[in-house]
């Protein structure tokens, strides 16, 4: 259940929501993952508007968006690393419609340590995971 936080300059992205959803849905694809609620209800993307003087790049610049995602371990092959930053890009630099944007933005792909995905008040290791949606699937 991927989380995904969009730090981009406040006013530039018109449709958040709709950006916030075409990011979920995406890491799910490239994860693979079944499209049942247990995943679409528990992958979400936010993002967050900050002002422009509250970042920099060392040389002054202003004009990046950072995107950080965190999946439980193991999620993403290299394959998958890959295919998901550039459609993070993507996406970014189309919901500010520009695209040159993608060139200034910034993914950082992070994993969850095991046991560091707490849903409903439970920190699943990846093996509950994949055992709670082979039940949900009924191939437990």
């Amino acid at each position: 259940m991927p989380m995904i936080d969009v730090y981009a300059p406040k006013g530039l992205i018109k449709d958040r929501k709709g950006l916030a959803q075409q990011l979920a849905q995406a890491i799910m694809r490239w994860e693979k993952v079944p499209i049942i609620p247990f995943f679409s209800d528990n992958t979400a993307a936010f993002v967050h508007e900050l002002d422009p003087d509250s970042f920099s790049t060392a040389g002054g610049g202003t004009d990046h968006v950072r995107v950080a995602v965190t999946t439980n371990a193991g999620a993403l092959d290299r394959e998958q690393q890959i295919g998901l930053v550039k459609e993070v890009s993507e996406l970014v630099a189309s919901a500010a419609g520009d695209p040159s944007l993608a060139e200034r933005t910034w993914v950082a792909l992070t994993e969850a340590v095991p046991g560091g995905w707490g849903i409903g008040g439970h920190a699943y290791t990846n093996e509950e995971i994949v055992q709670h949606v082979r039940e949900l699937l009924g191939k437990a």
